[in-house]
C-alpha cells in the first residue's frame, strides 16, 4: 500500500502570491460570489465530489460561520453554460497559521461530471488572485494524501509541501512522484 492509498491530511504553502498562473474559464462557464442560500449548493457539490470527508449541513457553518457579507467577498461558485452551480472554492484566511495571517485556499471542489476540463485551474487562479486583492501575501491549504490530482494542481501553482516533521518529509517524498505521474 502506498501513501496515496491512505487518507492522511497534509498541508501545502505558497510563500507569496506573485506570479500565480492565470487560467480563464472555458466559454460558457462563469464564476459568481456567494449568495444567501448557496450553502445548499456547497453541500451538494461536496457530497458529489468529496469521498474522503464527512460532509454534513453543519460542516459549512463550522467552516465559514454565517457572515454573508464576508462570504460574498471570498466564496466563489462556478456556473456551467446552462446556469447550474457545479463548483466552489473559497479565498479564506487564518490569522494564526505559522504565527501570522495567511490566506487560505479552502474547500475547493468541482462536481465529478465537470472535472478534468481546466475548471479547477481557473477556479484556483481566481482564488489566489482574490487572496492577493484582499491583501494576503502568502497562502496555504490542507488536502489529503489520497487527492493526487489536487496535489498535482497545487504543485503546478507553486504550492510547496509544508514539512514540519520527519513523518511529513517521508509522506511528501512518496507523494510528489505519484502526483507528478
Amino acid at each position: 500500500m502506498n501513501v496515496a492509498d491512505k487518507i492522511l491530511p497534509v498541508k501545502m504553502t505558497r510563500p507569496n502570491l506573485e506570479n500565480v498562473p492565470e487560467f480563464t474559464l472555458p466559454p460558457g462557464f462563469a464564476l459568481r460570489w456567494f449568495q444567501p442560500g448557496d450553502e445548499a449548493h456547497w453541500l451538494r457539490i461536496h457530497l458529489a465530489a468529496d469521498r474522503f470527508n464527512k460532509i454534513t449541513p453543519e460542516l459549512f457553518q463550522r467552516q465559514f460561520g454565517s457572515d454573508e457579507k464576508l462570504l460574498s467577498e471570498r466564496q466563489y461558485f462556478l456556473i456551467n453554460p446552462i446556469a447550474e452551480v457545479i463548483g466552489t472554492g473559497t479565498a479564506w484566511f487564518n490569522g494564526h497559521f505559522e504565527g501570522g495571517r495567511w490566506g487560505r485556499v479552502h474547500w475547493m471542489a468541482v462536481v465529478p461530471a465537470f472535472q478534468r476540463r481546466g475548471l479547477g485551474k481557473a477556479l484556483l487562479s481566481a482564488i489566489c488572485g482574490r487572496l492577493r486583492e484582499l491583501g494576503h501575501q502568502r497562502a496555504y491549504l490542507t488536502t489529503s494524501t489520497a487527492r493526487l490530482p489536487a496535489i498535482r494542481l497545487y504543485l503546478q501553482f507553486g504550492f510547496e509541501p509544508w514539512i514540519q516533521t520527519a513523518e511529513d518529509d517521508r509522506l511528501w517524498r512518496e507523494l510528489i512522484p505519484l502526483a507528478k505521474r
